[in-house]
């Protein structure tokens, strides 16, 4: 095993003049085990792309498999390393537009459909090879064919690897880094829905809590009083009121202090500044998340406060989202006529959860065999995430934290908040930010990131920049300056025993 690596690593690398006939080698000489290349051709330059090496694998490990792989090669001006990009949800399709963003920084690229089309599990029901392809599979055979691709057409392997993917592909990211350790050298993973079987149990309880009776519905034209209430008791934690809850952590809201005044049995239906008892117990428990009703652990946890203009997709339908519902019907029951309704946590959370497995749920929080040979893990999360609660990630960092060890853990991993971010993007926080290059600059010179700069836009428009921090450290406010420009605040740990 090797030991972590405690100096800069230098890349010196000189970038190769490739040729038509370099393409056409990879597509004649690459032999890899039950693959074939369907496709090997230059894409001329264009749209601002430089002109690329399209190679286009089929992946058939198992008799029920049929993997689409492709990789994106530039014939010119290669910086040298590899990055695979991750898909959202349940993939299904080729990620074109993180090829292309990954070809314009001078990478060597693949993507994957995972070895189905489509964007739900609907392929999944009767197909357990389909859900190895997609559990994990197609992402490690896709990086070690890739890189063999590479060495065939450059006639040198990358440097560096590296792996970027938010949602589904945050879970992608985590299965390399716990079954695959040697695949990539650096791995960036936002809002990492890897605890895919608790997810789907929490995406159905929070559907559950706002559809319990009639009187637990809670219009989505309520939802901008209950985000001012919350604003109102936590925006100022950090020392300054900004429209953001910067220390989430130490928010306490409860929102019975916007419940209808007594005696309101049935309030003004146009009157949506205040909740009934039934809509405050049902916001109650989306904040709270949910627990194993026989052990009290908590199975996946909820909402946070100042997310709430994000809950529409999760509460609102006559149905769960169907990135948990899915989940249920085609990967863990395999019933495509499963109705949620007869959904039952008490009664069905052991027999469902039995069914999970690391294919879906990749959790191991043993990263010592990645950070010992230098890996490094960027992780990153919207406060305001309605799919990937943000204390799911948060949990798992405090969990690796006890395996191997905080010193451990400081070396190779990061793990970034965004205040007021939503789901791997947007919202009302600085949501725009390049964290490539932080973890670029952590692996290549030893430069661990101490912040990274968030940018929020209204109408193209830089209208607010700010400092993400580290966990456990947030974004304080210096003092002076506006509370608009980055450079006015430092990151430092919450106030003693706010927490």
């Amino acid at each position: 095993m090797f030991k972590a690596l405690s100096s800069a690593v230098v890349l010196v690398f000189l970038p190769a003049l490739a040729s038509a006939q370099d393409c056409a080698r990879v597509a004649a000489t690459l032999k890899v085990p039950d693959t074939t290349i369907t496709s090997a051709t230059v894409v001329a330059a264009a749209d601002g792309l430089p002109a690329y090496c399209r190679v286009q694998l089929t992946l058939k490990p198992s008799s029920d498999s049929d993997i689409k792989t492709e990789v994106w090669m530039p014939m010119t001006g290669w910086n040298g390393k590899f990055q695979q990009v991750g898909n959202g949800a349940f993939a299904g399709s080729i990620q074109y537009g993180a090829l292309k963003d990954a070809l314009e920084r001078g990478y060597a690229a693949a993507s994957t459909d995972t070895g189905h089309t489509g964007t739900g599990a609907q392929w999944a029901a009767g197909h357990p090879e389909k859900i190895i392809d997609w559990g994990y599979r197609s992402e490690h055979l896709t990086a070690v064919y890739s890189k063999q691709a590479i060495a065939s057409f450059y006639g040198v392997g990358p440097k560096l690897s590296y792996f970027t993917g938010c949602s589904g592909g945050g879970r992608m990211a985590f299965q390399e880094a716990q079954r695959y350790p040697a695949d990539f050298d650096a791995i960036l993973a936002g809002a990492p829905a890897y605890d895919r079987g608790n997810e789907a149990f929490g995406f159905m309880m929070k559907w559950k809590a706002t559809h319990e009776t009639p009187d637990s519905v809670i219009p989505t034209t309520k939802y901008p009083a209950i985000h001012r209430a919350a604003l109102e008791a936590c925006d100022a934690l950090d020392g300054l009121k900004d429209g953001l809850i910067e220390d989430v952590l130490s928010c306490h809201f409860d929102p019975k202090v916007i419940q209808c005044s007594e005696g309101r049995v049935l309030p003004d239906p146009a009157d949506q500044s205040c909740l009934t008892a039934p809509q405050v117990e049902a916001v109650r428990k989306l904040y709270a998340g949910f627990k194993n009703p026989k052990t009290g652990e908590v199975i996946f946890p909820g909402f946070e406060p100042g997310s709430e203009p994000q809950w529409t997709a999760v509460t609102g339908g006559s149905e769960p989202l169907d990135v948990g519902y899915d989940v249920f019907k085609y990967i863990l029951l395999q019933d495509p006529n499963w109705d949620p309704k007869t959904f039952d946590l008490a009664r069905d959370y052991d027999r469902i959860h039995k069914l999970d497995n690391t294919a879906l749920s990749p959790n191991d929080p043993n990263l010592e065999p990645f950070a010992s040979r230098g890996g490094k893990l960027l992780i990153y999360q919207g406060w305001a995430d309605p799919n990937v609660s943000p204390r799911s990630p948060l949990m798992y960092y405090d969990r690796v934290v006890k395996t191997i060890g905080q010193k451990t853990v400081d070396d190779s991993i990061r793990l970034f908040f965004a205040p007021g971010m939503g789901h791997c993007g947007g919202g009302e926080g600085p949501n725009a930010f390049d964290a490539l290059t932080a973890l670029e600059q952590w692996r290549e010179q030893g430069k661990a990131p101490a912040s990274i700069l968030a940018t929020h836009s209204t109408n193209g428009k830089v209208d607010r920049t700010r400092p993400l921090c580290p966990y456990p450290q947030i974004a304080q406010y210096k003092g002076t300056g506006s509370i608009d420009q980055a450079e006015n605040f430092f990151c430092s740990a919450a106030a003693p025993g706010t927490r």
